[in-house]
């Protein structure tokens, strides 16, 4: 699990661990004894990357909001797709399995952390424009991408919430068969 050419544990590492309780167990599970065990290695090693537990959530805030920008930009690199096609990746990305159940932990965790409910709120503002912008390209008026737009990411976050497990073929079908309904002029 080391990420140095020294075979010591970096701060990748431990923000790493940290998703992966976050996603698991979520935000109560984030402790300094889980971290350590799960990393296996001692609160030093912690200490020697973050100041303290409260600079450690930052950095998993931080470090998903850079990961989640950096996954968002490909929505606005696509503008060559299609409306439907640029909905159907966007749809993809936040429901797909590599996101799935830290998308769920991190806006579970925004209910009661502000810094987070900010980076999450951050984020989902240049997801509604680009979800927006592919209703304006696919013909509907400024008012008509609004709600569309709306209600778009609404339903993704719910498909995201009603899914006990990865979504897989059924929730893309149904994914499908919504953007059928939402593309209807």
């Amino acid at each position: 699990m080391a990420d140095g050419p020294t075979g010591r544990l970096g701060r990748g590492d431990w923000v790493e661990a940290g998703f992966s309780l976050l996603a698991t167990e979520g935000v109560k599970g984030l402790t300094l004894d889980r971290l350590c065990k799960r990393v296996g290695a001692t609160k030093g090693s912690f200490y020697w990357h973050f100041a303290d537990l409260g600079a450690y959530r930052f950095a998993l805030v931080d470090t998903w909001a850079e990961v989640h920008d950096s996954d968002r930009a490909q929505f606005t690199a696509s503008a060559d797709l299609s409306p439907r096609e640029r909905l159907t990746r966007m749809m993809g990305v936040l429901l797909g399995q590599r996101h799935w159940m830290l998308e769920r932990a991190m806006r579970e965790w925004a209910r009661s952390d502000t810094d987070v409910a900010t980076a999450v709120a951050s984020s989902d503002r240049r997801v509604r424009r680009a979800v927006r912008q592919a209703y304006l390209d696919d013909g509907f008026s400024a008012e008509e991408a609004d709600v569309r737009a709306d209600a778009t990411f609404a339903a993704g976050v719910g498909f995201l919430h009603l899914s006990a497990s990865a979504p897989g073929a059924k929730a893309a079908a149904q994914q499908q068969r919504f953007l059928d309904i939402m593309l209807r002029h």
